[in-house]
């Protein structure tokens, strides 16, 4: 019997050991996984959804810690100096979805990428900003205007989804 315990406790332990070394690269912090949009954690999420401003989005991962749902968009390259304005605002977009769902305002986010991680703060300023390009991007969509490549970086178009339709790609 002593002998089961000790089995058991065992792999008890290595269970806990491996879950931990998957949060760590998956780059989540703390606390408890609420929402996935990943298969490695479980099924996928159905969509956070903001009628008001049309605003549609699937976070990597919602982590509940202190009271707060912190929002992790996972990024499978290398980190740069800084945050992509992209990035950042994608990650606004989420802290924006979290507040307006579950009704509390995320105090920040998370940006993993495969060497770093940046915590984000949400901020007003953030907050309008993000409104402001939102309006910017709706304003440009109701005009048909046509929207331009926005940076000179082949790697980004060789991952880019529109790239088989896109007449300004680099690569």
């Amino acid at each position: 019997m002593t002998a089961i315990v000790f089995v058991l406790f065992f792999l008890a332990l290595i269970f806990f050991w491996q879950s931990g070394r998957q949060r760590k690269a998956a780059g989540l912090p703390g606390g408890r996984v609420v929402y996935s949009d990943t298969r490695a954690w479980s099924n996928i999420a159905k969509p956070l959804y903001y009628p008001a401003l049309g605003l549609t989005g699937k976070p990597d991962y919602l982590i509940q810690k202190k009271g707060a749902i912190i929002p992790v968009e996972v990024k499978s390259g290398r980190a740069p100096e800084a945050p992509y304005d992209s990035h950042i605002f994608q990650l606004a977009s989420y802290c924006l979805l979290v507040e307006k769902t579950y009704g509390f305002r995320p105090p920040y986010g998370i940006i993993h990428y495969e060497n770093r991680d940046f915590a984000v703060d949400y901020t007003r300023e953030l907050e309008a900003a993000l409104i402001e390009l939102l309006a910017d991007m709706r304003e440009d969509d109701l005009r048909g205007g046509e929207v331009n490549r926005s940076h000179n970086q082949p790697a980004r178009c060789r991952a880019c989804g529109f790239r088989d339709v896109c007449d300004q790609r680099l690569a």
